[in-house]
């Protein structure tokens, strides 16, 4: 299966304009606000722009950093890592690999087996479950 590709004007029919700054501007939302930072809701969370699987509930963990936090992608083929040089630093982004949407970034500091956090915006994620009813959250 080849790239997804739309202009900015049907993403942006798409997106919200929250999802569109985040996801096609490579934006990034302020920590603790984001829908998914505290959920423990089990299933798996798909790009919120192609639908894409991305991670699953049980490689996410509570990083305290704000954002939603994952120790492994779903599979080696889901995510694309960029170098990022932007404000100063140097990051390795992380977008979805089907249409580019910009997720986060990935850093060295996770938990074992992998000694990774993948940092994801809320608004790039969607979470798909089985069950029905309320979003168990972090205490």
């Amino acid at each position: 299966m080849g790239k997804l590709n739309k202009t900015p004007r049907e993403w942006q029919r798409e997106l919200s304009p929250e999802e569109y700054r985040i996801t096609r501007q490579k934006g990034t939302e302020a920590p603790f606000t984001g829908k998914y930072w505290n959920t423990k809701q089990s299933g798996t969370y798909v790009c919120r722009c192609c639908g894409a699987p991305l991670f699953e509930s049980d490689a996410k963990y509570d990083s305290g950093c704000g954002w939603p936090s994952f120790y492994k992608p779903i599979n080696n083929t889901a995510i694309e890592e960029h170098d990022d040089l932007s404000h100063g630093m140097v990051r390795v982004e992380i977008v979805c690999h089907h249409c580019d949407a910009h997720l986060g970034h990935v850093f060295e500091d996770g938990p074992q087996p992998t000694g990774l956090r993948y940092c994801v915006n809320s608004a790039s994620l969607e979470l798909k479950t089985q069950e029905k009813g309320d979003e168990e959250t972090y205490p």
